[in-house]
C-alpha cells in the first residue's frame, strides 16, 4: 500500500500534464517563430518547350512595389538563370502566378522589350522561332528571355536562357 496522502498521485500527474503543454505550447512557439524568419516566396513563372518546363521565382522582386533600377541590370546578368532548350518549330508556353499577371506583364528578349503591349493573362504561347530570328535581336544559338511585371515601373523579373536545339 502507498504512503502518500488521499489525492496526492493525482496531482502528480496533473503537474506532469502542465509540463507537457508548457513544452508542446513552446514547441509550437519556436517553430511559428522559426517559420516567421523564412523570406516570402516570390511569385513563379514558367516556361515550357513540349513535355519540358522550367519555373524560376523572381530574379528581382520587391513584394509588389517597384524594383530599383539600378537593381534591374544585376538581375539580368544572374549566373543563376534556368535554361531550357528549344526547337524553333516547337511553341513556347509562358505561364505565370495571378500575383504577376494582375499588374501585367510583357516579354523581353536581350533585354528588349518583345511583345508590343503588356497582356493580364496568366498564359501565353509564341512559336519557338521568334527567339532564335535575327529580325528580333536574336544572334547565335541561346537567347535571355525575361517576364517583366509592372508597365510603369517594374515590379518583377523572371530570366531564362533559351538554347537553340540544334540536334533537329
Amino acid at each position: 500500500m502507498t504512503s502518500l496522502p488521499r489525492g496526492r498521485a493525482a496531482n502528480g500527474q496533473s503537474a506532469a500534464r502542465r509540463r507537457r503543454a508548457v513544452a508542446t505550447v513552446g514547441a509550437v512557439s519556436a517553430g511559428l517563430l522559426v517559420l516567421s524568419a523564412c523570406d516570402k516566396p516570390t511569385p513563379m513563372a514558367t516556361v515550357t518547350v513540349g513535355d519540358k518546363s522550367v519555373s524560376s521565382e523572381a530574379d528581382c522582386y520587391n513584394d509588389g512595389n517597384a524594383v530599383k533600377t539600378a537593381d534591374l541590370t544585376g538581375c539580368l546578368r544572374s549566373k543563376d538563370i534556368k535554361s531550357i532548350t528549344v526547337d524553333p518549330d516547337s511553341t513556347v508556353r509562358f505561364g505565370v502566378d495571378p500575383d504577376i499577371a494582375d499588374s501585367s506583364w510583357t516579354i523581353l528578349m536581350n533585354g528588349q522589350q518583345l511583345l508590343p503591349e503588356f497582356t493580364k493573362k496568366t498564359y501565353l504561347t509564341i512559336p519557338g522561332s521568334v527567339f532564335f530570328n535575327q529580325q528580333y535581336g536574336a544572334s547565335g544559338n541561346s537567347t535571355l528571355v525575361s517576364i517583366k511585371q509592372g508597365e510603369k515601373t517594374v515590379k518583377g523579373l523572371w530570366s531564362f536562357k533559351f538554347k537553340k536545339d540544334t540536334d533537329n
